[in-house]
């Protein structure tokens, strides 16, 4: 009740004056006499004009000017007439169902008024009681609760769209000038432009937030970069959307967009670093090398990648210290993902000494590759097990083999486990491991004179 009260004073202060307004103006001037009376009182043959009738006739020269000014404007906004022809619809059904004439009494007016605020009241209660209930009440059983995020974000503006549109409805009830109404078909058309805008705008973001929970929930690959995807596009819908809205009212956004043709051309070389890592962030999102959470080595850097940004991305590196990258520096970068094998290599080579028998060489090298293959965690088609070259001080015998899977903890672990085999084979052949040696051979008279004094 004291909603309506409000709403009641609003418009009666608002319109009582521009209906005195609009009555003085309406008032024309007394009529003549009709012919055959008496003038009241005799009046001169050449009666002299009022000191102050230029001065008159040159106020209601510019009041008319005035109004065919604000009347040339209206015909340049075309939003007006749209946003004004449906409440211009139920202002005249409304009329017509209570018999009310538009030049009729300025009281039945207000009460068209009063029940146009009225029925706003209760159809906002009953709309937000039974319908949005309703709707909710469906949206429980849907699959992905898309409906349960929207309702919400769109119930209060759909409760200011009705609010605007009875208080509208009220005001052009009235009995106002024509210079009150084409200011208030104008208020009706901002106030509908920015509520709908408003509407949208929650919208657009509460269905990314979906869109970024679905990729979350699926672990996709787009997960990451959702964040500043969300940010770009309601960016471009701010953008586009005050435009569309300057241009329904009448502004000329096309001299507006050819006027920062020269503006942008300077702000671009001036911004040139921002713009290179705006487009290396749209590379990374497009090409995707890593995601959060990954171990990369982009050029010298190496670590886990934290976070991916529009300008920069952040790699926390295994000193625990913090690298920010300028993304046209990840995206000219080699990146190595550390994250993503699919196996993990293992290339080793072992030394037997210089004075090992063929036929023991032959032995440890098949030991070798039956350790390997007997570990159930080594593809088998990937062994290789050969005695390779003759070293500086060794015989040496290389084996490679790849694992089944990337984990690299269990990759470590098969290493120990088949390295400490290999020592145990070496020995049971009677054997050690060659280590770096040098033999010297002492000949000629100097040699033989070291060797008689040792004697």
């Amino acid at each position: 009740m004291k909603r309506l009260v409000l709403l009641l004073l609003f418009v009666m202060s608002v319109a009582w004056p521009s209906a005195q307004a609009a009555d003085n103006v309406t008032t024309g001037p007394s009529p003549s006499p009709p012919a055959g009376t008496a003038p009241a009182a005799a009046q001169p043959a050449n009666p002299e004009p009022p000191e102050k009738s230029h001065a008159t006739a040159d106020d209601e020269l510019k009041r008319e000017a005035a109004t065919a000014t604000v009347f040339a404007r209206e015909q340049n906004k075309p939003a007006v007439a749209a946003a004004t022809g449906l409440i211009e619809r139920i202002v005249d059904s409304a009329l017509d169902f209570f018999k009310v004439d538009e030049n009729g009494n300025a009281l039945a007016h207000y009460g068209v008024a009063a029940f146009f605020l009225v029925m706003t009241l209760l159809f906002r209660r009953a709309a937000s009681t039974f319908v949005l209930t309703r709707l909710r009440k469906m949206g429980g059983g849907s699959r992905t609760g898309l409906r349960l995020r929207l309702l919400p974000v769109l119930e209060t503006p759909a409760s200011v769209f009705v609010g605007l549109l009875g208080i509208f409805c009220a005001l052009n009830a009235l009995k106002l000038s024509e210079l009150a109404r084409y200011y208030i078909d104008l208020t009706a058309s901002v106030s509908f432009s920015l509520v709908i805008f408003w509407g949208l705008l929650r919208a657009i973001n509460a269905l990314l937030d979906h869109f970024h929970q679905i990729a979350l929930n699926r672990n996709l690959d787009i997960a990451p970069f959702m964040p500043w995807i969300k940010k770009a596009l309601i960016t471009v819908f701010v953008v586009v959307g005050g435009l569309l809205i300057a241009q329904s009212l009448g502004a000329d956004v096309k001299a507006f967009l050819a006027g920062l043709g020269i503006g942008g051309l300077a702000f671009a070389l001036a911004a040139q670093d921002t713009i290179a890592n705006l487009f290396g962030s749209v590379v990374v999102a497009l090409d995707q090398p890593f995601k959060i959470g990954e171990a990369v080595q982009i050029g010298t850097i190496s670590g886990t990648v934290e976070d991916i940004g529009l300008r920069s991305t952040k790699i926390r590196k295994g000193d625990m210290s913090l690298v920010v990258m300028p993304n046209k520096t990840v995206a000219t970068e080699s990146v190595n993902n550390q994250s993503r094998f699919t196996q993990r290599n293992v290339d080793q080579a072992i030394g037997l000494p210089y004075d090992t028998a063929p036929e023991k060489v032959t032995a440890v090298t098949d030991d070798i590759r039956q350790i390997i293959l007997r570990e159930e965690e080594v593809a088998p088609s990937s062994v290789m097990v050969y005695f390779r070259s003759f070293g500086p001080s060794s015989l040496d015998i290389w084996f490679t083999y790849l694992t089944k899977g990337p984990d690299f903890q269990k990759s470590m672990a098969l290493r120990e486990r088949i390295n400490l085999a290999i020592m145990r084979a070496v020995a049971a052949r009677g054997l050690a491991l060659a280590f770096p040696t040098q033999t010297i051979v002492l000949d000629g008279p100097v040699a033989k004179q070291i060797a008689e004094k040792k004697g």
